[in-house]
């Protein structure tokens, strides 16, 4: 049984494969059209998955959505119907793309895989996508299951409880009250990218302190149950292109931040109390999932579940005995959730819980074998090294770490999800007091606020973190504190100098511990463990490490540079490498040191990815274009026009001809039409949504209030809490409402 999961037209678009409930092949699109967070159909994604299994799109037994689009489409026209008449702009931005290709998946996703026309086509609903993806995978055999996001069709959180291939979704939160848009209103205040720089945030919030608490409690009406709701007077996201009101700034006194200025103080402090308050919220939850299912184990997935310092604390000081997070947590693991929900919530199948999990380590994505490595190093003539013993080459990386080189990791297959976990990674040495700024600035270009996260030998993890012996934290998901032993005390002068320091790189520059590199400036750090059996090289470079240095620990960073994807292919490596201050490239057993080699950048198309005219497109432009040749032809006979026109008017009507038979050298007067017809369209397209709007959406509107029946307020129904009762769906999976 062959099942394709797909995720896409939101952010971070992806497509995961299952054959006889395994995950073979998982990739995100972003990877291969090297677009960050990129929402296009995930066509190259999972062109990629069926080719790493040798399936072809005929063999595919079924197609998952992750979510009802259907559904999705109708909080969109019920929100602008809330929000008439002051919503256009926000209603003239998302329609567009809905009547264009949302509101057609079946169609859409009949085009993509025109091979797999006996593949039944499943839509699961996007927290059960969610659900699913946080509870198969997981070691535990029954848990209690807690999703939350921004917003999925209506539902932006919502828990139940799983045992073995089953999964009974009980409660949810609904739009437009949501944890995960209220931290993307901060993200976006503080002038980071919304659905990007959430993490960000998190990093930020360290530095320092939750004195604007209390007013963002202001912004929320929380319950005992641990749901809650939004103040919308002071949010704009319902009606309008901004995340936030005049009066949520008026509320904050902070005005926002423009992106790229200076980071002040306020803004610290303000990342500082919305983390603090996300805490409490996801908490709250937490506790009352606790109450209603008295299980031991919690799994969680949903872009809120990739906040690692939420994470430790749910794991710290809530109820629940053990914690497991989704490692694809956000919109992509949804396409894997989608096609786990296939194989067993619809099919039924057995389940076993997999030991230590059923996410392959998260390495489920490319990998290049040393002939594909060699024909890219040669084709590019790139002076290398080939070291085909394992510990000469580990034994040379671990030197150059010891002296504090940089070095790119590219090894196995690459990382399912948002973190580098040893596939496509940076390493360093965790020792280097200088470390943290040379990696921001010179290697990956970024904040340079920004923390690190360490790679620790397991069997060591307790010596060096505040965790218990052996703790298996593979994914980067919880955060820990460095262990007393190996903190720094500031002595007099340093301590003066934190307390007056100007700015963040002046805290940065004194050391907290003997891993500066990775220990954040309140002596926390973002875990991995390193294990023998799912990383059994980089274990030995750590064990190498270890043995020169006496410290099992290593930066980890993500493979890419500021606004990039992580690199996929040896290509995206090597330009990489030479474009920053990265001193080696390990590319499975070739080493390059050197870069005077010159790597041609591949040709981009200005076309956004997935607008490519098709052959059947340009064959019907064509058979347009011979159609009107034709009608000219017969005008000019009629009228015995002059020569010359009707010669014009048979040559357009044999270039059509040849179009409708060889349609390739017709895109560029088919590209050529549609840029010059733009404008136009763009004034045609704005003109039919205002009488859409002002004639249908704003007296609807108008007609739903005289009755009382206004639906954003209808999902706000209830009086001990704001959680809602949630209906079991299954028999809705092959209808995309």
């Amino acid at each position: 049984m062959r099942i394709l999961g797909l995720s896409g037209f939101f952010h971070d678009s992806a497509a995961a494969l299952i054959v006889d409930g395994q995950l073979v092949a998982a990739a995100q699109e972003e990877r291969f059209t090297r677009k960050r967070h990129d929402a296009a159909f995930p066509s190259q994604a999972a062109d990629w998955c069926l080719k790493q299994a040798g399936v072809d799109q005929s063999e595919i037994d079924f197609i998952a959505w992750y979510e009802k689009p259907l559904r999705h489409f109708e909080r969109l026209l019920e929100t602008a119907i809330s929000s008439a008449p002051l919503g256009f702009r926000s209603f003239a931005a998302a329609m567009p793309p809905w009547l264009e290709d949302k509101l057609w998946m079946p169609s859409v996703i009949r085009r993509e895989f025109p091979g797999a026309v006996n593949a039944a086509i499943v839509y699961a609903e996007h927290h059960q996508s969610h659900a699913a993806s946080a509870f198969f995978p997981s070691p535990f055999e029954q848990a209690a299951v807690l999703t939350v996001d921004g917003v999925g069709e209506w539902a932006t959180a919502s828990w139940g409880q799983a045992n073995g291939n089953r999964i009974e979704l009980i409660e949810e939160l609904c739009f437009p009250h949501s944890l995960g848009l209220l931290y993307s209103a901060f993200t976006g205040y503080l002038g980071f990218r919304v659905n990007s720089g959430e993490y960000k945030v998190m990093g930020l919030a360290p530095y320092g302190q939750p004195r604007y608490a209390d007013r963002i409690r202001q912004l929320l009406e929380v319950r005992a149950d641990g749901s809650f709701r939004l103040q919308q007077r002071y949010f704009n996201y319902c009606s309008g292109l901004s995340m936030t009101s005049r009066q949520f700034s008026r509320l904050i006194g902070v005005p926002p931040r423009i992106p790229e200025s200076p980071l002040l103080q306020c803004h610290m402090d303000l990342a500082a109390s919305i983390q603090v308050i996300a805490e409490e919220l996801l908490l709250g939850m937490v506790r009352h999932v606790h109450e209603r299912t008295q299980l031991e184990n919690l799994v969680m997935a949903g872009g809120v579940a990739l906040n690692c310092v939420a994470n430790a604390r749910v794991l710290r000081e809530g109820p629940f005995r053990r914690v497991w997070v989704q490692p694809a947590a956000g919109d992509a693991g949804g396409a894997l959730g989608a096609a786990l929900f296939v194989w067993y919530q619809l099919l039924n199948n057995a389940r076993q819980p997999s030991t230590p999990d059923g996410c392959r380590a998260s390495l489920a994505g490319p990998r290049f074998d040393s002939a594909a490595i060699a024909a890219v190093l040669q084709r590019h003539d790139v002076p290398h090294q080939y070291i085909p013993d394992e510990s000469v080459l580990l034994g040379h990386v671990a030197q150059l770490l010891e002296q504090g080189k940089t070095v790119g990791w590219f090894h196995g297959a690459m990382e399912f999800g948002p973190r580098a976990l040893g596939g496509r990674s940076i390493l360093a040495d965790a020792r280097s007091r200088s470390m943290q700024t040379t990696l921001n600035l010179q290697v990956k270009f970024r904040e340079s606020f920004r923390p690190f996260a360490p790679i620790v030998l397991r069997e060591h993890v307790d010596r060096w973190f505040a965790v218990e012996a052996a703790a298996d934290l593979p994914y980067m998901l919880f955060t820990a504190q460095v262990h007393p032993d190996k903190l720094i005390r500031p002595g007099p002068v340093e301590s003066e100098r934190l307390r007056n320091a100007p700015d963040v790189l002046e805290r940065l520059r004194i050391p907290r511990s003997e891993i500066p590199a990775v220990t954040h400036v309140d002596n926390s750090a973002r875990l991995q463990t390193v294990d023998r059996d799912r990383h059994p090289r980089l274990h030995r470079l750590l064990r190498l490490f270890e043995e020169r240095t006496g410290c099992p620990v290593l930066v980890n960073t993500s493979f890419n540079v500021r606004g990039e994807p992580i690199v996929c292919s040896p290509e995206d490596a090597l330009a990489c490498f030479s474009a920053t201050g990265l001193d080696a490239l390990v590319l499975e057993d070739f080493l390059v040191e050197d870069k005077s080699f010159v790597l041609t950048p591949p040709q981009k198309s200005r076309l956004k990815p997935g607008r490519q005219p098709g052959s059947r497109t340009l064959r019907q432009f064509s058979g347009l274009c011979l159609l009107l040749s034709l009608m000219a032809v017969a005008a000019c006979l009629r009228r015995d026009s002059a020569g010359s026109l009707l010669a014009v008017c048979a040559a357009l009507a044999v270039l059509s001809t040849l179009g409708i038979l060889r349609p390739g050298p017709v895109r560029p007067v088919f590209m050529g039409l549609l840029f010059l017809t733009a404008p136009a369209r763009f004034v045609t397209s704005r003109a039919i949504l205002a009488a859409i709007y002002y004639g249908l959406v704003c007296p609807l509107a108008v007609l739903r209030r005289l009755i009382g029946r206004d639906p954003l307020d209808l999902r706000d129904a209830g009086t001990a809490g704001f959680w809602r009762a949630r209906e079991s769906r299954l028999s809705s999976a092959f209808r995309p409402w």
